[in-house]
């Protein structure tokens, strides 16, 4: 049937990244015989050498391609029927959006895009609030996400591996570095078969979910412990709406943890919530110890439904002295999403020893790469370029992104470039070799769409002391301590609030330990000051 892809085609040729022409001549031979196909060419998606990750990214493309297109422009279609007149944007793997038509064409930019949004709004967040070099940790239901933010700028990867390392698929695209554990709110605590506890990566999900949900969960899980400890509210959860059943879930504690190990309830609790908090902790030193950075020169942004409950103890363990918990937490990415600029990234391969490099040459293709982005950045957006070269000592595998300045470029200053190199690999890997030579291996373009920035607005001045009820909270100890909580609701700019306390909000509840401070931002944002060991 005319207009309905009924197949998808990848064209990947061996050194399409050097010269397309062939592959453009082949993908029009295909269109004409197939007119309905969807057609992935190389050298659109990627103009890289290494001829299998290219290819590997083309066939990704082109297997989500139709159903992801059909997905976009269904939504086009029904958005044109609510008479939409806003811009539609998707978001990328990258940290930026791209216009709906780009999506269509260029799926793949798509994958692992989930997360990323939480990330880019913990940047935005930390640098309203002073905080350029952030941790962003965002906790949900089956997994808990680290990454870091470097100077106001999401930390990147180059690719990844869909289907995990072993077996899966590489993809060559920009995607902001996020490691992954699974530890989240459904995590379920188990005995392995030489009885030692487990917490994840098995998880409830919403599905029976945990025991205290009432929903058909038999196997003890985080939030479970949590809500034995007192730290999520039996009574409060999603704002009074969905009680939770404190005792369904001690018993399961018990049968799958307690007994087994002859722990007591609350022992019990406390040690599937440590256990996970050290598995959490071991995401955030691979995001920020692992590249050379210390934690204790950051904030912390905290967000997910799992998160705030969990954030301060992940902090304490890695010596992070100020956690930040944003407003709508539990909506955090949804915000990030509207709160990043569009932004194209585009490659091509250059390979040669930088003292001979023909920088006539690298101008002339990033010119040419600057007008493909104008292209694609939709609208009349101010556009933004950042060139890079992929720079290593001769003999080396891997490559270091360089940020180079548009004079460096137009005066061909190799020795500056060569510094820059030098103190980026004497960052990251603790030595640098000024004699060894240098080589360019690609040239990288990232092209932003200038968006108007959304601006939190101010929130009501504190009048008095809030209100607060109490309850009984397990902290350090396996002993309960008489907890004031508040509702964020009540909270105004500057009010301070020393811990222990709790602060409870229809998707998630704060827990702040005895030592710690919490004052609110003029902005809403709860900021909490870990006490000095």
């Amino acid at each position: 049937m005319t207009g309905v892809q009924t197949c998808a085609l990848p064209i990947s040729f061996l050194h399409a990244y050097a010269n397309p022409e062939h592959e453009r001549i082949a993908g029009k031979i295909v269109q004409e015989m197939l007119p309905d196909a969807y057609v992935s060419l190389s050298h659109e998606i990627l103009r890289e050498y290494r001829e299998y990750e290219r290819t590997s990214t083309t066939v990704v493309n082109s297997y989500i391609g139709p159903k992801v297109g059909g997905y976009v422009r269904n939504l086009q279609n029904r958005l044109a029927k609510l008479d939409f007149k806003g811009e539609l944007a998707i978001m990328q793997s990258n940290g930026g959006v791209m216009a709906a038509s780009t999506a269509v064409s260029r799926p793949v930019m798509m994958m692992e895009s989930g997360p990323v949004g939480g990330i880019i709004a913990g940047a935005e967040v930390g640098k309203a609030l002073g905080y350029r070099d952030v941790v962003s940790f965002d906790m949900g239901g089956t997994t808990a996400k680290a990454s870091l933010v470097r100077d106001g700028e999401a930390a990147m990867a180059e690719g990844y591996y869909v289907g995990g390392y072993a077996s899966g698929h590489p993809v060559m695209m920009p995607v902001v570095d996020v490691v992954e554990v699974g530890a989240g709110g459904g995590s379920i605590a188990w005995i392995d078969e030489v009885g030692a506890l487990k917490v994840g990566p098995r998880s409830a999900g919403a599905d029976p979910g945990p025991i205290c949900y009432e929903l058909g969960g038999t196997q003890p899980t985080i939030t479970d412990a949590n809500v034995i400890l007192g730290r999520i509210g039996a009574d409060d959860f999603l704002g009074g709406e969905m009680k939770l059943d404190r005792d369904g879930a001690a018993k399961g504690m018990m049968k799958v943890v307690g007994d087994p190990l002859k722990m007591g309830l609350h022992a019990a609790a406390r040690a599937v919530i440590d256990i996970s908090i050290s598995k959490m902790s071991l995401a955030v030193r691979e995001v920020s110890v692992a590249k050379g950075y210390d934690p204790r020169d950051f904030a912390m942004v905290a967000s997910g439904g799992a998160g705030p409950p969990h954030a301060v103890t992940v902090a304490r363990e890695l010596n992070i002295p100020t956690v930040v918990i944003p407003i709508f937490p539990s909506h955090f990415s949804a915000l990030g999403m509207v709160m990043t600029d569009e932004r194209h990234d585009f490659v091509r391969t250059y390979y040669s020893e930088i003292t001979v490099a023909d920088f006539g040459l690298l101008r002339r293709i990033t010119k040419e790469m600057q007008e493909e982005a104008r292209k694609l950045v939709s609208g009349d957006k101010e556009m933004e370029a950042q060139i890079l070269f992929d720079l290593r000592y001769v003999g080396q595998e891997f490559a270091l992104q360089v940020p180079i300045a548009n004079e460096q470029l137009e005066r061909a200053d190799v020795k500056s470039i060569r510094a820059a190199f030098d103190a980026m690999h004497e960052h990251r890997y603790a030595h640098s070799s000024s004699d060894e030579q240098i080589e360019i291996i690609n040239v990288r373009l990232i092209a932003l769409g200038k968006r108007t920035k959304l601006k939190l607005p101010a929130i009501n001045d504190a009048s008095g002391a809030p209100k607060f009820t109490t309850r009984p909270v397990v902290f350090n100890d396996d002993t309960p301590v008489e907890t004031r909580v508040y509702k964020r609701d009540d909270l105004g700019k500057g009010q301070t609030i020393e811990g222990p306390a709790l602060v409870v909000e229809y998707g998630t509840t704060t827990v702040i330990f005895p030592g710690d401070s919490l004052k609110v931002a003029d902005t809403g944002e709860l900021i909490i000051s870990l006490r000095k060991a």
